[in-house]
């Protein structure tokens, strides 16, 4: 499953990442490690971004980056 696949209000844990890429770094300082869980809020009409919310912020995310996340979901 990945985050592309979720619907607004969806909790979420990361369990880890799809691959080495440029983006895990930049997933990694934004606070997106394994462990954290965070709720998807909202997604734009054609997917493109994604918005969640991850340890008292929100953060628009590109399905290309979002992508990279390995997840589980907590609560629908």
């Amino acid at each position: 499953m990945t985050l592309s696949d979720l619907h607004p209000g969806e909790r979420v844990r990361i369990t880890g990442f799809s691959a080495e890429s440029n983006y895990i770094a930049e997933l990694q300082r934004l606070g997106l490690v394994p462990g954290t869980e965070f709720t998807v809020q909202r997604k734009a009409p054609l997917g493109d971004p994604i918005e969640v919310r991850v340890r008292g912020y929100s953060l628009a995310l590109r399905p290309a980056e979002a992508n990279e996340l390995l997840i589980e979901v907590i609560d629908q």
